[in-house]
């Protein structure tokens, strides 16, 4: 009898289970690999009584699948965000109770400059095809996004996202890939909100790279973890200490993105750790374009109060990176190639630049006040609390060339970042 009430009470607890998360598989998401010219990663969730935990994969225009190769992907069980608080849809109140098998698988040996698809499943059961690029190609092109606070019971906010890649995807068709900086969900310990957030087509068609931002690190009530953006993805495990899979680079095309976490370099000895792999990954990666990403802004938009600029400026000088991107302020900057603190003719230094909101809802709107750091600031943009915006990123060998877009797909600012030697 005891082992039958034991049986009654595990059924029981899957079925709550599977009224929690939705049909396997979920959250599937294609992310870099270290280097995305030949190796691409794919992190998806399933149900812990599922056995969709293969990928197959294969180039587009094999309709049939007839040149699939066939991955089984590392899993474990995740309780990552197991009974922490959050909000349904609807706006009510819950504990998540969310237990699911994470699968991870990396995709090698791909072709350059080659677009594939992919899917997810078992047996003779698959998920329909979802898509990404390797890099490779001698121009290549992004959309930078930031801050669009996915939260279920206001879907607008993600709406407004979506509909501005879509209009970067309008300006520039052959967009290669997404990159993302930070606070995509409201709250990241709300595993709903990732898994509502993946279904949205832009995720099913380009590869994604992110990082964390203070709200992907948090839950409703103020739980903090840098887990929450971990697993809900699958990217490269070169980072350091507690920060794999969080803080790490990969290389697209010729470019090294180095992916930081702020909420990890509040004090000065987790900045010096961080600041301490940055100087390493960049003396041993040689690249045309070196390409540091964090959540925190540069400056302070409504006034051009410096932020994290100060915190970095001397070693993206000793190390020559070319570009630094942000976001979290909801306003637009951007700045000259700078070097030791003074503008320079693009030769040298780095441009610092930090996308809006695009949410539709949470931006800033600038009041009249004096101004700081007027020599190094080149532009703003905002429109106020509703604002919407992203970058169009362009890269050849010659240089980056940087375009915000409106939401309308208007031209608002335009900068060049000149290749340097390395």
């Amino acid at each position: 009898m005891k082992r039958i009430l034991s049986t009654l009470v595990a059924l029981f607890a899957i079925s709550t289970l599977a009224a929690q998360l939705p049909a396997s598989p979920f959250t599937v998401v294609a992310c870099p690999d270290q280097d995305t010219r030949n190796s691409i990663n794919i992190s998806w969730g399933v149900d812990t009584l599922s056995d969709a935990t293969s990928v197959r994969y294969t180039r587009v225009g094999d309709i049939d699948w007839k040149r699939a190769r066939v991955v089984e992907a590392a899993t474990h069980l995740c309780t990552t965000y197991d009974g922490i608080s959050s909000k349904t849809p609807q706006g009510k109140t819950v504990n998540e109770q969310v237990r699911f098998t994470k699968c991870e698988a990396t995709l090698g040996g791909l072709r350059p400059n080659t677009d594939y698809m992919y899917s997810i499943g078992a047996g003779d059961k698959w998920s329909e095809p979802r898509y990404f690029r390797t890099s490779g190609a001698k121009e290549w092109s992004a959309c930078v996004i930031a801050d669009f606070h996915a939260y279920t019971p206001l879907p607008h906010r993600v709406d407004a996202a979506m509909a501005m890649i879509n209009t970067v995807e309008k300006h520039d068709p052959s967009m290669d890939w997404v990159l993302h900086l930070g606070d995509i969900t409201a709250w990241g310990g709300s595993y709903s909100f990732w898994s509502d957030l993946y279904t949205r087509k832009p995720f099913h068609d380009y590869m994604w790279a992110g990082v964390n931002g203070n709200h992907d690190n948090m839950t409703r009530v103020n739980g903090q973890s840098n887990a929450f953006i971990r697993d809900a993805n699958f990217y490269p495990r070169n980072g350091y200490g507690d920060e794999m899979g969080v803080c790490y680079y990969f290389y697209y095309g010729d470019a090294l993105f180095i992916m930081l976490n702020n909420e990890v370099m509040r004090k000065d000895e987790g900045l010096a750790e961080a600041q301490a792999w940055v100087r390493k990954v960049v003396e041993q990666n040689k690249a045309r374009y070196v390409i540091v990403c964090e959540h925190y802004q540069w400056f302070f938009g409504h006034d051009g109060r410096d932020s994290q600029y100060g915190r970095w400026c001397e070693l993206f000088d000793e190390l020559g990176v070319d570009l630094a991107l942000a976001g979290n302020n909801h306003i637009y900057v951007r700045t000259a190639p700078l070097y030791e603190g003074k503008a320079t003719d693009g030769t040298r230094g780095t441009v610092y630049v930090q996308v809006p909101s695009s949410d539709n809802e949470r931006g800033q709107a600038i009041k009249e006040m004096p101004q700081q750091n007027e020599d190094k600031i080149r532009a703003k943009w905002y429109e106020g609390p509703k604002t919407v915006g992203a970058i169009h990123l362009a890269a050849n060998n010659k240089h980056l060339v940087l375009t915000l877009l409106d939401r309308n797909g208007n031209e608002i600012d335009k900068c060049e970042v000149l290749a340097k030697k390395k």
